[in-house]
């Protein structure tokens, strides 16, 4: 048994045999060998044995042992300096100094780990520099994090499971009816505490929910009277939502010159608005003011809804630039990473790749069921290619967003 009791100024190791009849093996030990290792970590020497008639009971002592028991041997661990307690170089480890803070209960499994492995001896192996367990260093490692370190140092159940993995990998390669070893011990290492930092979300809510709130608010009021903006003032207010909403984006370009590479020769064409992701790569935003009628015909051909021109029309434009776009290609994201190098950051290059196309326009308030079902075959249609997305969807999708947070 090791624990540990602090005289005056020293923190004294004591090691008391787990049977009161066996001989004191530690102080012969030391005699023939001149030292002495305990639990494969401590290391002791004859001149640091303290007389147990040295000791008082005035001594703390963290359990209760007899002070005066004769098998008990007790050992110089480290002494106080300032507000830590400085281990004897060489007890533990040769290679850095072991400060613990004077406020930590020291005990034993701060140094040794299961089956016998030695802490500091394998931290040496990753770090050589001085640790200081606790208190107010600036460097000093919090003991509630050093415990959860020890965690990490693997049981002798644990290791067996390895072994067992390893074995089990080669002889299921030429053996029938082998237990899955590997399985099993990945599903243990996958049970052990893992790290687990700050929970970003729960840090961000108020912020998030304010954001997301207010975008909503704004667009409730912009909805509330289009006819106040220009289609000009209403793309800007709009465009400023698209990218909080859809964070990947974080370039929008305005009236962007593309050419069009045609059978008749090479035309100059105009994009409204080019979205670049964090990638570089370009899509394709086309914004409507949402008129009452834009989306699908009142009456019906053929049993069906069909898109109104408005719609149809603008999935054609924007089919036909994606059409440009990729013909352009390499020269286009030569031509427009030149022409916006100083808006960009170094180094960072526009790239045509397949554009996506994405549509905000239209409302569905104002649909019947049998419109609203023909609406989604119709998004559906051109999903691989554009995002047709009305208000009313904004709307909904900025209310589930906000749901979504507030139940965090």
């Amino acid at each position: 048994m090791i624990d540990f009791l602090i005289k005056d100024d020293v923190l004294v190791l004591r090691y008391v045999p787990e049977f009161a009849n066996t001989n004191n093996w530690i102080i012969d030990a030391i005699k023939t060998k001149g030292s002495v290792k305990l639990k494969k970590t401590f290391y002791f020497e004859d001149k640091d044995i303290i007389n147990n008639a040295d000791l008082t009971e005035e001594a703390e002592i963290e359990d209760f042992f007899d002070p005066d028991l004769e098998l008990s041997t007790h050992f110089h661990f480290a002494e106080l300096i300032g507000n830590y307690y400085k281990v004897t170089r060489g007890i533990l480890i040769d290679d850095f100094d072991i400060h613990i803070s004077k406020e930590i209960l020291v005990k034993k499994n701060l140094f040794v780990a299961d089956s016998d492995v030695s802490v500091f001896k394998l931290i040496k192996n990753i770090s050589k520099s001085n640790i200081y367990l606790g208190g107010e260093h600036p460097s000093a490692i919090p003991i509630d994090e050093f415990e959860k370190l020890l965690k990490f140092f693997p049981s002798p159940h644990e290791r067996r499971k390895y072994v067992q993995a390893r074995i089990s990998s080669i002889l299921r390669n030429y053996l029938d009816n082998v237990k899955d070893a590997e399985k099993i011990y990945q599903k243990h290492i996958d049970s052990k505490t893992s790290k687990h930092g700050t929970d970003l979300t729960k840090l961000f809510q108020e912020v998030e929910l304010l954001k997301y709130s207010t975008i909503l608010d704004k667009l409730h009021e912009m909805l509330k009277d289009e006819n106040a903006y220009s289609e000009h003032q209403w793309q800007e207010e709009i465009l400023q939502i698209i990218l909080l909403l859809y964070p990947k984006y974080i370039f929008a370009f305005k009236s962007v010159p593309i050419q069009a590479r045609l059978a008749d020769g090479i035309k100059d064409k105009q994009l409204d608005i080019l979205l670049v992701d964090s990638n570089g790569y370009v899509d394709i935003i086309e914004i409507k003011k949402p008129f009452e009628n834009a989306i699908m015909t009142k009456g019906v051909y053929r049993d069906n809804y069909i898109p109104l021109r408005e719609l149809s029309g603008t999935v054609m434009q924007i089919e036909k630039y994606i059409y440009y776009l990729n013909r352009w290609s390499v020269e286009g994201e030569k031509f427009l990473s030149k022409k916006y190098e100083e808006q960009l950051p170094s180094s960072f290059d526009i790239k045509i790749a397949n554009p996506g196309g994405l549509i905000i326009m239209g409302r569905e308030n104002n649909l019947s069921a049998e419109q609203k079902h023909d609406f989604e075959v119709v998004k559906r249609k051109y999903r691989n290619i554009v995002d047709i997305i009305t208000y009313d969807n904004l709307l909904e999708r900025l209310r589930f967003k906000i749901e979504q947070i507030r139940k965090i």
